[in-house]
C-alpha cells in the first residue's frame, strides 16, 4: 500500500468509530466482563479519543507534516508488546508502525485481548490490503525492531530479551500536577479528570501533587468529591478500603473526602484510590525537582504560566495528540530510521 492508501484506511476507520457499531458494542461488553477495570464507559471514551485525536484527517496531516515519509517503503517487521493498563493503550504504536509502512507483529496483553483485533478486522474490511501489515502472535520472533511497554520490572526482561534489536522499551511513568493555590474551582474540578479517569491506572494520570507550603486542602477535596461515584466501582472501592485501613494501622496522616486518600509522600507512584503530595517553597525548586525526575514523569499538569517546562492544562492529561509520544521518545522517527 502507498502512504496515501494507508492514511485513507486510517481515516475511514476513524469515521467508522465515530458512528454506530452494534458488534463493537458487543466486543466492549465482552471486554468489560473479562476485565472489570475496563468499564463500557472507559472503553467508549478510549475509542472516541482514538477516533478524534488519532484518526481525524486534519490531525494526521499535521502530524505527518513533521516527517518525510516515502510513498512506498520496504516493509520491516516491528514487534509490539502491548500494555494492558488502559483500553487500547497501545493503539498509537500500532498506528505509527502502519503509517510508517511496516508490519506490526503484536503481542496482546491478556487484560485487553478483544478490542484491537476487532479494530484490525474493521481495517481489513475497509481495505483488504491492510492484512499484510498486522499479525497477532503469542511469541515475538523474526523481527527487525521492537517497541515494548511494561513495568520497571518487566523492562529488565525486555532489555535482556530484545536487546539485540533496535528497540524502544518503556517503563513506569506517572503524571504530576503543580498547584499554586490560585486555581479556580473549575480548574480543580478538571484536575479530577486527570486523577480519576480510567481509575488512575494510566501513565498519564496524575499520581502526585506539588503544593505550596501551607496549602488549603478544602477547595481541592471538595472539587475531587464531585467524582464520588467512582467509589461505587467495586474494585476501586476495595483498593480505597484497603489503603484507608493501611494508613490508619500505620498511623499515616492523610486527607480524605470519601473517594480518594491524599498522603504526604515523595514517591511519584501512588496506589489506586490514593494521591501523593509534596510541599514546595519555590517554583524554581519544583522545576529542578521535575527535571531530576524527568525519566519517571509522563506529563505535567499546571496553569499555563506557572512553569517554564511544557505542561498540559487541567483535564487534558488523557488527551494526547499524535505527536505527544510516550516517554518523549519519537516513535515515528525511530520507525522511519529502520528504512
Amino acid at each position: 500500500m502507498t502512504l496515501s492508501q494507508r492514511l485513507q484506511a486510517a481515516i475511514e476507520l476513524g469515521q467508522h468509530l465515530r458512528g454506530e457499531d452494534d458488534y463493537l458494542k458487543a466486543v466492549i461488553h465482552r471486554t468489560s466482563h473479562h476485565n472489570p477495570w475496563f468499564t463500557a464507559e472507559n472503553q467508549e471514551r478510549a475509542i472516541a479519543a482514538i477516533a478524534e485525536q488519532f484518526l481525524a484527517a486534519a490531525a494526521l496531516e499535521e502530524w505527518l507534516s513533521r516527517y518525510s515519509i516515502p510513498s512506498e517503503t520496504p516493509i520491516k517487521t516491528v514487534g509490539l508488546v502491548m500494555a494492558g493498563n488502559l483500553p487500547l493503550v497501545g493503539f498509537h504504536d500500532v498506528l505509527c508502525v502502519f503509517v510508517a509502512g511496516h508490519k506490526a507483529k503484536i503481542k496482546l496483553s491478556e487484560k485487553d485481548p478483544y478490542l484491537l483485533p476487532y479494530l484490525l478486522k474493521l481495517l481489513e474490511k475497509i481495505d483488504p490490503a491492510t492484512t499484510a501489515y498486522f499479525e497477532i502472535t503469542e511469541r515475538l520472533l523474526e523481527m527487525d525492531a521492537v517497541i515494548a511497554t511494561g513495568s520497571n520490572n518487566s523492562a529488565r526482561y525486555f532489555e535482556s530479551y530484545f536487546g539485540k534489536y533496535p528497540n524502544i522499551i518503556r517503563k513506569n511513568r506517572n503524571g504530576v500536577a503543580v498547584l499554586t493555590g490560585s486555581e479556580s474551582k473549575d480548574e480543580l474540578h478538571e484536575l479530577g479528570h486527570d486523577v480519576f479517569r480510567y481509575f488512575g491506572l494510566g501513565c498519564r494520570n496524575v499520581a502526585k501533587l506539588y503544593l505550596p507550603r501551607g496549602y488549603d486542602f478544602v477547595p481541592l477535596l471538595e472539587a475531587l468529591h464531585e467524582y464520588r461515584d467512582i467509589i461505587l466501582h467495586q474494585k476501586y472501592k476495595n483498593n480505597f478500603d484497603y489503603n484507608f485501613a493501611l494508613y490508619i494501622l500505620n498511623k499515616v496522616q492523610y486527607q480524605a473526602n470519601g473517594c480518594i486518600l491524599l498522603i504526604e509522600e515523595a514517591s511519584l507512584h501512588s496506589r489506586i484510590a490514593s494521591l501523593h503530595y509534596e510541599y514546595y517553597d519555590s517554583l524554581e525548586a519544583v522545576e529542578i525537582e521535575l527535571e531530576r525526575q524527568a525519566e519517571a514523569i509522563q506529563c505535567i499538569i499546571a496553569q499555563s504560566h506557572v512553569l517554564k517546562t511544557r505542561t498540559f492544562t487541567f483535564g487534558k492529561s488523557q488527551e494526547p495528540a499524535l505527536w505527544d509520544y510516550p516517554d518523549g521518545v519519537d516513535s515515528m522517527a525511530f520507525l522511519l530510521s529502520l528504512n
